[in-house]
């Protein structure tokens, strides 16, 4: 029997849900057709009447439209002030959320659902603002059309010509608690158009020529009716879950039919399909798969082709797995309640079989049981039934059982028997038919039930024989003899089904631990792919090992056409005839090909690779052999392998846009910065040059002697500047580019600190200079020149950002296996959380005053990097900042002493 009682998972799901719903608002949607039908005027009529009831309802946002009407429902009201957003020169008047959250009414008026709001706002659409409200605990009123609606938006362009650009997700209308169809009909409609009620009357004739059409207004009407009748099957089946029924309810018509491998499947789908004509109801194809697939060639083919057939008559397919416990009957009713079905049909059984006569057919049980719901028994044609023979019904085997099971059981039982000969003392057979007894359960437990049956019938005949008076016969002349025999035979007969049972169980366990064990590891392989090329050969490696067949993920070009994706070195080589399977399957995006109703003659099977932004390749597989044939369970573990493949393929592509946007934005970002520090720190020398020169060239009769070479010596000054900062682009682009290899020497810190302070004597004229090193520095290996510059850049850098005449200290020091030379000054400090940042090109402290071209310190901290090293500043704890660099400590060279000098002097 069934187990009846409740999945824990998913009383914990609705309790968490239920807990959830508590304590978020309530979201009502008042939902039309289009424009003019007079949702916002039902909104308000509902808000007065929460308001006359004293509920406290506030208008967020209330589209009037100039409508007389409806801003007179406004009236009375409480009006939450909107929020000024000032946008491309124009003040736009927006819902203000954040109000509204301070205000916390019970019920809040949010007209237009789809609206976008105006950037700057915390939120890009108006749902999400809705979405905000609900969670903090408001209940919503609001607003939408039908072609607002997501999904509907291509059929709304189909039919009407226009595109609506601002949409609302599906499951923003899904979760919704309470939708109400505002309905107005065309004709109605139009007269208000044409009364200005709507529209001005001059956009009110422009409307009627395009979007308010009749055709167009009774299409949109249709599809209103319809998704809101979808809305209310959708709450009808929430409610059977949350109250845990069990029955149908019977509010739409829905059929339900079983398929298989029988040729009564396709008379029994035809029958469906002219019922659903005249019901105007759904049809649901449902093949039960048992654990252990036993359907040879033939039959698989004659599945498939019944599946196809459904397919082709409107049928949604569905396969489902026979649970442990349930018989096929049991499974399908337990669907059919679970998807509200109100019909079941069902072939004529076969003349009665003699197990038929005993406990009904299957079609008999399914009656009995479906206490709920009609079942429609259709007489099938009499070419088509070819019932199963009456031992593949009694043994429930594949009638090619193989023989050494049955050897095997007969086997056992004729050692037991022998056994009981041996110990056999009549006229008391307790003792032989325990031992009887034992050899057949042993033979049920070793052998399964068909052999088991087998057995159980042999053996009893055996034991009458040998042990029951009169011996050698068949005849029994003790009563109780035949009780003996019969539960002989009844222990046996149990035995060897719940053993079958069992096996059966344990193997749909083992099938099922294997194909979540393979999905779970292509998964987490795919996850850890960062690249196309590695998806693609993951998921192809473990495709061709679960399903023994041969693969190809075949991806579009960007020219347009298919090519096979690259990373799988073993992937299916395909044809003309297969690049056209996998045409058609990527630009419809179905599964076509072997085992499909489009092109079944192909020798590939093409599934489609889709993701959240649609169509992203094809899935192309060959089967191959018979043993390989891909069953309806194994097409399921195909499917889900695709849709895997696909996110995953997704994911990659997503990836490599986000890092090319990264790079495209950071490159943006560099041309701007560069922009704005190079051509101001270019303008200024060249400006100071050009007003000297023409100062020099207008006024040489004028000018001093002293003014002249003070022009003069500004004129080089400035050039100098010039060319130094042209000089530190240059060298900045090589640093970042990988281009400068330093040339590396055996070099003292003390001569590149006395270098670099003898080049930067005039930029710290009137400067305390104070120098602090350790007497016991090892020698570094660098390159002298490009170390003295960064020690330079430094050096300048604290010059330019502390006052005049503040002290400049240089120290330098052992720590941690490196050389730390630092450069100290008691200026202003640099802000918490710059410490890393000020090292990027162009990039100046936020203190004021910083100048410069913020190229300094990005050099210090390139050539700091091309000799292993590192530099970092951070503030004192006094005042001011000191810059670190740190140079690794490697192996100091030999020197030579005097004494080995002298010898070698003395050497020929």
């Amino acid at each position: 029997m069934p187990d009846n009682r409740p999945n824990p998972d998913d009383l914990l799901a609705q309790t968490l849900a239920a807990d959830a719903a508590a304590r978020r608002g309530r979201l009502k949607i008042f939902f039309g057709a289009s424009p003019g039908v007079g949702k916002t005027y039902a909104m308000l009529t509902a808000a007065r009447t929460l308001a006359a009831r004293g509920v406290d309802v506030v208008v967020g946002v209330v589209e009037t439209h100039g409508r007389a009407e409806t801003e007179g429902q406004l009236l009375g009201l409480d009006i939450l002030p909107r929020r000024a957003v000032e946008y491309r020169g124009a003040t736009l008047q927006e819902f203000d959320l954040d109000a509204a959250l301070e205000r916390k009414p019970e019920f809040i008026l949010v007209d237009e659902l789809a609206h976008t709001n105006a950037p700057g706002l915390a939120n890009e659409k108006r749902w999400q603002d809705v979405r905000a409200l609900l969670d903090a605990g408001i209940h919503v009123y609001s607003t939408l059309n039908v072609q607002h609606i997501e999904s509907l938006n291509d059929l709304v362009a189909q039919i009407t010509g226009v595109r609506v650009r601002e949409t609302v997700p599906d499951s923003v209308v899904e979760q919704a608690d309470e939708v109400e169809l505002v309905d107005l009909p065309p004709d109605a409609l139009l007269e208000r158009l044409r009364q200005g009620k709507v529209y001005v009357p001059a956009m009110a004739e422009k409307a009627v020529q395009s979007f308010f059409r009749r055709g167009n207004l009774a299409a949109l009407r249709e599809l209103a009716l319809r998704r809101t009748a979808e809305w209310v099957d959708t709450q009808v089946d929430t409610l059977k879950r949350e109250q845990g029924a069990t029955q149908a309810w019977g509010a739409s018509e829905r059929i339900l039919v079983g398929v298989g491998p029988s040729p009564n499947s396709a008379t029994l789908l035809r029958a469906a399909k002219r019922l659903a004509m005249a019901l105007r109801a759904d049809i649901l194809a449902v093949y039960v798969e048992p654990p252990v697939d036993r359907l040879d060639a033939a039959g698989r083919e004659r599945l498939l082709g019944n599946l196809r057939l459904a397919e082709s008559l409107g049928a949604e397919t569905i396969t489902v797995g026979l649970r442990p416990g349930m018989t096929i009957s049991e499974q399908l009713l337990v669907y059919a309640r679970e998807r509200n079905v109100s019909k079941i049909l069902v072939g004529k059984p076969a003349p009665r079989r003699f197990l038929d006569r005993l406990h009904g057919s299957p079609v008999d049980r399914l009656i009995r049981q479906s206490t709920d719901i009609d079942v429609y028994v259709i007489r099938s044609d009499p070419d088509e039934r070819a019932p199963a023979p009456i031992w593949s019904t009694l043994l429930n085997q594949p009638q090619s059982s193989t023989w050494p099971g049955y050897v095997e059981a007969l086997a056992i039982a004729a050692g037991s028997l022998a056994l009981g000969w041996l110990v056999f003392r009549p006229p008391d057979l307790a003792t032989e038919a325990m031992i009887c007894l034992l050899g057949l359960v042993c033979a049920a437990l070793r052998a399964g039930r068909g052999p088991a049956l087998a057995a159980s019938f042999a053996g009893v005949l055996a034991f009458n024989y040998l042990f029951t008076e009169p011996l050698y016969t068949l005849y029994i002349s003790n009563p109780s003899d035949v009780v003996t025999l019969l539960m002989i035979l009844l222990v046996s007969m149990v035995v060897g089904s719940l053993t079958s049972r069992v096996r059966e169980n344990a193997r749909t366990a083992i099938e099922r631990e294997r194909r979540t064990a393979a999905l779970y590891s292509m998964t987490r392989e795919l996850a850890a792919a960062r690249d196309g090329p590695d998806v693609v050969e993951a998921a192809s490696r473990h495709i061709r090992e679960t399903f023994g067949c041969g693969v190809a993920v075949v991806l579009p070009t960007s020219f347009g056409g298919l090519e096979i994706a690259p990373g799988d070195p073993s992937a299916l080589t395909l044809n003309e005839s297969a690049l056209g399977v996998a045409r058609w399957c990527y630009d419809h995006g179905k599964p076509c090909g072997a085992g499909t109703a489009v092109l079944p003659s192909a020798q590939v099977l093409a599934i489609p690779l889709t993701a959240s932004r649609g169509k992203v390749g094809a899935l192309v597989v060959e089967p191959g052999e018979a043993h390989n044939a891909l069953t309806a369970a194994r097409l399921m573990l195909l499917d889900t392998f695709a849709q895997q493949l696909g996110l995953a393929l997704e994911r990659t592509a997503m990836m490599r846009e986000s890092q090319d946007a990264r790079l495209a934005a950071e490159g943006e970002r560099l041309r701007s910065t560069l922009l704005a520090s190079v051509s101001h720190d270019l303008r200024t020398p060249l400006a100071a040059i050009a007003g000297s020169a023409s100062t020099l060239r207008d006024s040489n009769a004028g000018l001093d002697e002293a003014t002249r070479v003070e022009l003069l010596d500004s004129v080089v000054e400035e050039a100098q500047r010039l060319n130094r900062l042209i000089g530190n682009l240059l060298f900045a682009t090589r640093l970042e580019a990988g281009a400068v290899e330093p040339k590396r020497e055996w070099c003292s810190v003390e001569e590149i600190v006395g270098a670099a302070v003898n080049r930067v004597e005039s930029a710290l004229a009137g400067r305390p200079m104070r120098t602090r090193l350790s007497p016991d520095l090892p020698l570094i290996r660098v390159d002298a020149a490009m170390l003295e510059q960064a020690l330079i850049n430094l050096l300048e850098n604290a010059a330019r950002h502390t006052p005049p005449g503040t002290p400049v200290e240089i120290a330098s020091f052992q720590h941690e296996g490196s050389v730390v030379i630092a450069v100290e000054d008691e200026g202003p400090g640099i802000n918490p959380g710059e410490e890393r940042a000020i090292f990027r090109r162009f990039a100046r402290g936020s203190r004021p005053g910083g100048e410069g071209s913020g190229l300094g310190l990005a050099i210090c901290d390139g050539i700091l990097r091309t000799h292993g090293g590192r530099v970092w500043a951070e503030n004192r704890p006094e005042r001011g900042v000191a810059f670190k660099m740190a140079l690794p400590i490697e192996p100091q060279p030999a020197v030579p002493t005097q004494r080995s000098e002298e010898s070698a002097d003395a050497r020929p």
